[in-house]
């Protein structure tokens, strides 16, 4: 069970995710028969992007076209407009959530989840999605349990008070480790300690921690796709804090985009219905809506970014297998 869903265990097709095989586009007949569901208990399945239905005159005062349907973290990475291979979207909240653009291939994967992105009358595209357990938890964590914040945006300038971390790790395991690592036994882990550490080094280590955690995902997503990432499109809560803004753009060494409108969810959504409907005629003509509030480019050496990053591994190792 990854990322609330249940995969197959069976690598000579990947495809089949619970009931349904992606690659077929159709349920499964294999996994019908042996879970004995019958096929007429299952709707059709639609592409992302068409007129499903209309409602009810009676309730609404007019038949409403019911036109975009996608999961939330599909809908926000169209709303980003991440319509090429290689253009990804983190969503910041609680957790991170984070989807890969891999067109038209669909991409095994052992440690992350491969899906369908969307559907639409003539394409299916697919991503690889990876989840983090935990990240503004964790600064909820500071706040609530620690007592070092009274709010949970006072974290930025009190990380900012100091040039870096002092060489401080937190891992914020709290629940165990999700993708890629997969270990339900890990447990937070703060090592690198000094005399000198401080508040505002646990501050920082908390925010590198969320960013140090993307990158993770995108190096299991490189190994299993070999496809560059190309721009990091963020959105969620901590997105507005431009030390992690910055600091994920120096760790992963690519541009991170935080777009002006931050519910990209339902933007994603009103894409897909708008497409449907006529209101937009093309995916050219949603990337030209597309606007960007934020762009953070890398500015971190490259021996830098491996050292902390390195760092970084060795303080989950440490971490994992606890409990």
């Amino acid at each position: 069970l990854t990322g609330g869903r249940v995969h197959v265990t069976d690598y000579s097709n990947a495809s089949r995710t619970l009931l349904f095989d992606i690659g077929r586009l159709d349920w499964d007949e294999e996994i019908l028969k042996k879970l004995s569901v019958p096929r007429a208990m299952l709707p059709v399945a639609r592409a992302s992007s068409a007129i499903v239905g209309e409602t009810d005159p009676a309730v609404l005062g007019a038949r409403i076209p019911i036109a975009g349907i996608a999961g939330d973290q599909q809908a926000a990475l169209f709303g980003q407009t991440g319509f090429r291979p290689g253009q990804a979207k983190n969503t910041y909240g609680t957790g991170c959530f984070m989807l890969l653009n891999t067109g038209r291939q669909q991409i095994p994967s052992e440690d992350l989840l491969t899906t369908i992105a969307w559907g639409l009358e003539d394409r299916v595209d697919y991503a690889l999605e990876g989840s983090v357990f935990i990240a503004g938890a964790a600064v909820q964590w500071l706040r609530d349990e620690l007592g070092i914040l009274a709010t949970s945006s006072d974290i930025e300038s009190l990380a900012a008070s100091v040039p870096d971390s002092g060489g401080v790790y937190f891992v914020p395991a709290f629940v165990g480790l999700g993708a890629p690592h997969w270990d339900a036994y890990a447990r937070g882990t703060i090592v690198g300690l000094t005399r000198g550490s401080g508040r505002a080094h646990l501050a920082r280590a908390t925010l590198e921690a969320i960013a140090y955690q993307t990158r993770d995902i995108l190096e299991a997503m490189k190994r299993d796709s070999a496809i560059s990432l190309e721009v990091l499109g963020v959105d969620g809560g901590a997105a507005v804090n431009e030390l992690l803004c910055q600091f994920q753009s120096d760790i992963l060494g690519v541009p991170v985009e935080r777009p002006a409108v931050s519910e990209t969810t339902a933007l994603g959504a009103a894409y897909l219905a708008g497409l449907a409907t006529g209101c937009w005629s093309s995916l050219e003509e949603i990337s030209r809506n597309h606007e960007v509030e934020a762009r953070y480019h890398p500015q971190m050496s490259q021996e830098k970014r491996e050292r902390l990053y390195g760092g970084w591994r060795r303080a989950v190792e440490r971490a994992k297998g606890w409990s």
